[in-house]
């Protein structure tokens, strides 16, 4: 099993960690563990920038993404959803990341 694979699988651990701690409402946990959730997720798209695979962006796709779902559950948990809104500048650049993966691939399949 390649390095980035067992980052990638340990973080489907901590999404489902943090994910699950926010629908529990365990305000702390949740967010303290979405600090090393977006970690890894960083850490995965530098390995992937690093060793030049193809998936570069989709993995900093990933980081936005897991970066916007975070201030938006942090939002929410604790009372301040007049400002989660906001959490859709990460998701728009987490789809401008993937638009570049598309754009920049020969072809997809």
């Amino acid at each position: 099993m390649s390095k980035i694979k067992r980052f990638e699988n340990f973080h489907i651990l901590l999404w489902l960690l943090k994910d699950t701690s926010w629908l529990l409402e365990f305000r702390i946990f949740a967010t303290m563990i979405a600090i090393p959730t977006i970690a890894v997720a960083i850490h995965i798209a530098y390995l992937s920038y690093k060793w030049k695979k193809f998936d570069f962006w989709l993995q900093v796709a990933v980081c936005f993404w897991i970066s916007a779902n975070s201030y938006w559950m942090t939002c929410e948990l604790f009372g301040y959803e007049e400002l989660e809104n906001y959490a859709v500048i990460l998701f728009v650049l987490g789809f401008i990341s993937t638009f570049i993966y598309f754009g920049s691939r020969k072809s997809v399949y």
